[in-house]
């Protein structure tokens, strides 16, 4: 099973899991695994398609605007925003580390 396969998978459980709020006693630093598992993901597997790029930095821009709309949604859109918010810190690990390779490509390049 490869990165892009488990990578994913893991920030979406791990989305899941920051959104509950019984584990908040833990004080676990969710935002900083999210982070970090969207980080590696990229320096791993970077996006060499620039429309690719593209999307992913419009997304994690915009997802948790989007998402802001989800609180009108009665008993579950206060989660589901949680959620998407949690998840667009993930793709904001993996942008920053696609667009760290970008920039080292094109210092670095013949």
């Amino acid at each position: 099973m490869s990165i892009n396969k488990w990578a994913p998978a893991f920030s979406a459980i791990f989305a899941i899991l920051a959104c509950i709020t019984a584990l908040d006693a833990y004080m676990v630093p969710w935002p900083l695994l999210l982070v970090g598992l969207g980080f590696v993901h990229g320096i791993a597997v970077p996006v060499r398609d620039h429309a690719s790029l593209g999307m992913l930095i419009a997304g994690a821009a915009l997802f948790p605007a989007i998402a802001d709309n989800f609180d009108a949604v009665p008993m579950v859109g206060m989660y589901l925003n949680e959620w998407v918010d949690a998840f667009a810190i993930a793709m904001a690990g993996y942008v920053v580390a696609s667009l760290i390779h970008e920039v080292r490509a094109r210092v670095f390049s013949d």
